[in-house]
C-alpha cells in the first residue's frame, strides 16, 4: 500500500487550494492530490463555453501549478475511506494511506424528479470535460432553449445562448423573480431587465410539471403553458457528494454536507473537509447555508491546508457571508451579507442606505456607467448587515470591500470616513462616492 502524508480527494478549487496551502506551510511533506476526471473545468467559467470561449478546452484549469509545487497527483476515483486505518481505497483497487486527509469532493447538480427531466435532450450542468463538450454540441444544434432556474447559473447560461445567433431562450423561475435569494426585488429587475433586452423570455413565479416529446420537447408550466425546446437545462442547484463520507460513519450535517469546525475539521481524528461537501453557517444567522461558491471553497481549504497539523491560521467561526456576483448584458450585481427581505425575515431592526452615482467623473466621459450601491445596516448600532451593487464591472470588485466591511462589523460611521483613491478615468467623484453617499443616508434616516 502506498503512504502519503497528506491526501486531498478532488481536483476542484477547494482541493488544488488545499493542497498549494498545505505545500506552503508544511514543504517538508509528501502531498497527494487524486481526482474523478482528467482535466478540470473551471466551475464559475462553465456558462461561457458555448458563445465567449472556443469550447471546453479553453475553460480547464491547468496543472503545472501541481507539477510546479511537487504536488503529486493522479486520475481515480475513491470509493471508501477506513478512517481508524488511516486509508482510502480506490475503484482501481489501489489504497493509499495518510496522516492527513482533506475531502474536498464537491457536488453534483440536482435533477429534480419532474416528469420527463430523464429524456434525451435535458440536461443539467456536469464539471466534467466530456459530459460539457456534448453539451456544447447540443446547444450549438438547438435553435429553442429552456433554461429551468434562475439562480446564477441558470441566467449566465440563458444570456450567453441568447447572444448566439438564432437562439429562442426561455427562463423559468419559481421564485418572484429570478436571483431571488441574492438580491432584494428592486436589484433582481435591473438584471432581468438585461435578459429581456437580449430577448430571453422570463416566466417567473412559473413552475414545471413535465417535459413531453422526443426529438421536439415541450416544457409544460402549471399555468398549462408549454414552451417549445430542442434543449432543455435544468439549473435549480447542487447536493454535496458525501455518499463515501456518510458510508464510512463519519458525521453529516443538517444542510446533508460534512459537518465541520472553524478550522474545517471533521470529528474523524485527522479528516477535514473543504468546498461545496463541508458544511456551512451564516456569518449573522448562525443558520446552517447551502451556500456553494468556489471563493468560499477556497477560502476554506486555505483555513484548512494552513491548519492541518498544527492551528497556524487563528480561525474565528464567522460563517459565509454569501458573496455574490454575476454579468447580464451590459449590467454587473454583486451582493454580500443579508438583503433587505432576508434582514427583515430574520426580524433584524435595520436601516437602509442607497448611494447611486456614475462610475466616474465626471459621469459625461467615455464609458461611464450607473452605479447603484444599497446597505443594509442595524438600525440601533448601524453595523453592516449586507450590500448590494448594480453598475459597471467594477462593481465585481468593489462588492469585495464590501464584504471586508462586513467581516470587521464596521459601522455606517466608519464608512462615512473611508479614505478612498479616486480617478476621473476609473472611479466615482469622491464627492459622490457610492459607498459613503449610501452609508450616509443611512444615517440620515436614523
Amino acid at each position: 500500500m502506498k503512504q502519503t502524508n497528506i491526501l486531498v480527494i478532488g481536483g476542484g478549487p477547494a482541493g488544488l487550494v488545499a493542497a498549494g496551502t498545505a505545500h506552503v506551510y508544511y514543504p517538508e511533506k509528501e502531498i497527494t492530490l487524486v481526482r474523478k476526471t482528467d482535466r478540470t473545468p473551471i466551475p464559475c467559467g462553465i456558462p461561457y463555453i458555448f458563445n465567449r470561449l472556443d469550447g471546453v478546452d479553453q475553460n480547464l484549469i491547468p496543472d503545472g501549478g501541481l507539477d510546479a509545487q511537487g504536488i503529486k497527483w493522479s486520475v481515480r476515483e475513491a470509493v471508501k475511506i477506513e478512517p481508524e486505518a488511516h486509508q482510502v481505497t480506490f475503484a482501481d483497487g489501489e489504497k493509499i494511506g495518510y496522516e492527513k486527509l482533506v475531502l474536498a469532493t464537491g457536488s453534483t447538480a440536482v435533477r429534480p424528479p419532474i416528469p420527463g427531466a430523464d429524456k434525451k435532450g435535458v440536461f443539467v450542468i456536469e464539471k466534467d470535460p466530456t459530459y460539457l463538450r456534448k453539451l456544447r454540441t447540443a446547444v450549438q444544434a438547438a435553435e429553442n432553449v429552456v433554461v429551468i432556474g434562475g439562480g446564477f447559473i441558470g441566467v449566465e447560461f440563458a444570456e450567453e445562448i441568447a447572444q448566439m445567433p438564432g437562439k429562442n431562450v426561455s427562463v423559468v423561475e419559481m421564485l418572484p423573480c429570478c436571483l431571488y435569494t441574492a438580491f432584494d426585488a428592486d436589484v433582481c429587475v435591473i438584471g432581468e431587465a438585461e435578459l429581456k433586452q437580449l430577448g430571453v423570455a422570463l416566466y417567473t413565479e412559473e413552475r414545471v410539471t413535465q417535459i413531453t416529446g422526443a426529438d421536439e420537447l415541450e416544457v409544460v408550466l402549471a399555468s398549462g403553458k408549454r414552451l417549445p425546446a430542442d434543449l432543455v437545462l435544468i439549473s435549480v442547484g447542487a447536493r454535496p457528494n458525501v455518499k463515501m463520507v456518510a458510508e464510512a460513519g463519519m458525521e453529516i450535517g443538517y444542510s446533508g454536507a460534512i459537518w465541520v469546525d472553524e478550522y474545517m475539521r471533521t470529528p474523524t481524528a485527522d479528516i477535514f473537509a473543504v468546498g461545496d461537501c463541508a458544511e456551512k453557517k451564516d456569518f449573522f444567522t448562525r443558520k446552517t447555508t447551502r451556500v456553494m461558491l468556489a471563493s468560499t471553497a477556497c477560502t476554506e481549504a486555505r483555513v484548512a491546508g494552513a491548519n492541518l497539523y498544527k492551528l497556524n491560521v487563528v480561525r474565528e467561526n464567522q460563517g459565509s457571508l454569501a458573496n455574490f456576483s454575476t454579468h447580464l448584458g451590459n449590467v454587473t450585481l454583486a451582493s454580500a451579507g443579508l438583503t433587505e427581505r432576508r434582514a427583515r425575515e430574520e426580524n433584524f431592526d435595520i436601516v437602509v442606505g442607497i448611494g447611486k452615482t456614475k462610475n466616474r467623473h465626471p459621469g459625461s466621459l467615455p464609458g461611464a456607467h450607473a452605479v447603484m450601491v444599497k446597505l443594509v445596516f442595524s438600525a440601533d448600532s448601524l453595523v453592516l448587515l449586507g450590500g448590494q451593487i448594480s453598475g459597471g464591472q467594477e462593481a465585481g470588485e468593489l462588492i469585495n470591500a464590501i464584504a471586508l466591511a462586513l467581516q470587521n462589523r464596521m459601522t455606517a460611521n466608519q464608512l462615512i470616513a473611508l479614505q478612498v483613491a479616486t480617478h476621473p478615468l476609473l472611479t466615482s467623484a469622491p464627492t459622490t462616492y457610492p459607498l459613503v453617499t449610501a452609508a450616509m443616508q443611512a444615517i440620515a434616516k436614523r
